[in-house]
């Protein structure tokens, strides 16, 4: 049986991602919203929340216990610090908590994730086997001669 580790992440990503597009409803505000300080647009992908939700899901599975300080420091990136007037280095900046927080909701009333009091969120036996069951069907798409030696 395949495991999340024996595919590439982005391929497993992805196919997760068309999983849960049907499961997860995007709120009306995350259209307009950016994913973090260091971003200057919102994000233009059209399944950009089930694409994070898929990724989320994949990261609390691996590193989970993880709490959503911990995530969106994961999704943050580097904020220009010079302008015009002065040159500055970049400044590490943090991702958007709400769309962690609000996605992470939503996996948990799908019963994908759950809350450890004080620790975080983990995955639960159903995320566990949701992430399994599409690494299986990934690893049996998948056209790379290097990765036969798993299946």
């Amino acid at each position: 049986m395949a495991t999340m580790y024996d595919v590439p992440a982005d391929d497993l990503i992805e196919a997760l991602a068309e999983d849960l597009d049907g499961r997860l409803d995007e709120p009306d505000w995350s259209q307009f919203s950016k994913t973090g300080v260091d971003r200057e647009l919102p994000p233009e992908q059209e399944d950009f929340w089930a694409t994070r939700a898929a990724s989320l899901l994949r990261k609390v599975s691996d590193r989970g216990p993880i709490g959503v300080e911990r995530l969106s420091t994961e999704y943050g990136g580097g904020k220009s610090g010079s302008n015009r007037y002065r040159v500055a280095p970049d400044q590490r900046t943090d991702g958007s908590r709400n769309v962690i927080r609000t996605i992470l909701q939503q996996l948990e009333e799908e019963d994908l994730v759950e809350t450890a009091e004080g620790e975080g969120r983990r995955i639960t036996p159903e995320g566990q086997s949701l992430l399994d069951d599409t690494a299986g069907n990934v690893l049996e798409e998948l056209d790379r001669p290097e990765l036969e030696r798993y299946a």
